[in-house]
């Protein structure tokens, strides 16, 4: 029987483009307050929280982008290296990795009579055998090739985007105490919607996810404050 389109579902699937957005995203909303808010303890003026944030903004970028990008390279790695140790076990022991697939497949609840047409069909076609055992013994899905590049500048671009809101007041504020409350206030509203958004596009309780996003901004600040002003004094 023909396999049909009647039916279309509806999946999520750019979960590593959100995961990318909010590693950037999350540190850069707050580290960058988290220092600011720390200058400001120790009565810093406006341009030198700007220039020791904008410094952090730019540093952190290129720290976390390279960060992306050497974990996507490995995760490729890591996978071309599995994807050639299971061809090499197909070509040299193929009994024991056909048993492995009639494994997963009882796995599944089905009966010996049922997954053998399976296992011999698997066995008349190499590249789908091999496929077969990434994904199901090894859980492994092929990389995109344009990964690695694509979660560096994502992750790099969301840290400059989220950095910037909570220096913005500093640039446009020369007193710095104003400044701060500024900058709490549309930082911790940013880390807000930027938590509902999340919760919303993953799948998981928006407000929840908002209220606990702020939560831990709002704590990131507030340690950092608290220690500068501490040591000030």
């Amino acid at each position: 029987m023909a396999p049909t389109s009647l039916h279309v579902e509806h999946h999520f699937t750019s979960g590593e483009i959100v995961r990318d957005v909010v590693i950037g995203m999350s540190d850069g909303l707050t580290v960058p307050f988290a220092l600011a808010a720390g200058l400001s303890g120790v009565s810093a003026p406006s341009s030198i929280v700007v220039t020791a944030g904008l410094s952090e903004v730019v540093a952190g970028a290129i720290a976390m982008g390279l960060g992306g990008y050497l974990a996507a390279r490995s995760d490729a790695d890591h996978y071309y290296s599995e994807r050639k140790r299971e061809e090499e076990e197909i070509l040299t022991v193929p009994e024991n990795e056909a048993n492995e697939v009639a494994e997963i497949l009882a796995k599944f609840g089905l009966e010996p009579q049922e997954y053998m047409p399976v296992v011999d069909a698997l066995r008349k076609r190499r590249d789908a055998w091999l496929e077969f055992m990434m994904r199901f013994e090894l859980g492994l899905e092929k990389p995109d090739p344009s990964r690695a590049l694509q979660s560096a500048s994502i992750i790099a671009g969301s840290y400059v985007f989220g950095g910037l809101i909570p220096l913005l007041p500093y640039m446009l504020i020369s007193n710095v105490s104003s400044a701060l409350i500024f900058s709490a206030g549309i930082t911790l509203l940013a880390l807000f919607i930027f938590g509902y958004v999340k919760g919303h596009v993953t799948g998981t309780k928006p407000w929840w996810s908002a209220i606990q996003t702020t939560i831990i901004g709002a704590l990131a600040s507030v340690s950092a404050f608290s220690l500068a002003y501490a040591i000030g004094r």
